[in-house]
């Protein structure tokens, strides 16, 4: 990997966007700390830190992602890094006490042929638990039997992001995701039974 060091953060936005992504990968390493920082002075209704830095670290992604240093009013990419932070840490939490009120006002029941047509006939790792009885103690079975890395892909999985956006966020390869989307199905379907 290129030292990158010695570089101020705008350049490093540039050649990623040129194509050179472990620009983004030293990016996203050097600012965890902050993300961090960040996190820890929030609280995630029935979340843990990690979550919360998960979350960071997608707004940092987006930071990354959509940084114009002649748009931005001038401002370093260390100052929208840390608004694009707190945003997606903020919008995590809303989003959390939103969706606790909004599956108890607004929970639709559907048909086994319906869940079919939205779901996809493919078995996803979504399927497979919110089908069971007990999602709960299936989704804790299920998730000690992965790895940390497995753990964060399910969550975002979960979160509805797919592997190409899951590798974005955490500065991987698109084909590293799928296999680790690969062996959570595995794992899913040992756990399961299904």
């Amino acid at each position: 990997m290129p030292d990158f060091r010695n570089l101020p953060d705008e350049e490093l936005v540039s050649l990623y966007r040129e194509g050179v992504t472990e620009a983004v990968d030293f990016l996203l390493q050097k600012y965890k700390p902050l993300v961090r920082s960040r996190a820890v002075s929030k609280f995630l209704k029935g979340g843990e830190l990690d979550d919360l830095i998960q979350e960071g670290m997608i707004g940092l992604y987006k930071a990354v992602r959509d940084y114009e240093p002649r748009n931005d009013k001038g401002a370093s990419f260390f100052t929208f890094a840390v608004l694009c932070i707190d945003r997606q840490l903020m919008h995590a939490i809303e989003m959390s006490s939103r969706q606790k009120r909004k599956a108890q006002t607004e929970a639709v029941l559907l048909t086994e042929d319906e869940w079919e047509s939205y779901m996809g006939p493919e078995e996803s790792p979504e399927k497979i638990l919110l089908e069971q009885e007990g999602a709960d103690e299936t989704y804790d079975k299920i998730y000690e039997t992965l790895s940390r890395m497995e753990k964060i892909v399910f969550d975002l999985q979960l979160r509805g992001y797919d592997y190409r956006e899951i590798a974005g966020i955490l500065g991987r390869t698109p084909k590293s995701i799928d296999n680790a989307m690969q062996r959570i199905r595995r794992k899913t379907k040992e756990q399961t039974g299904k």
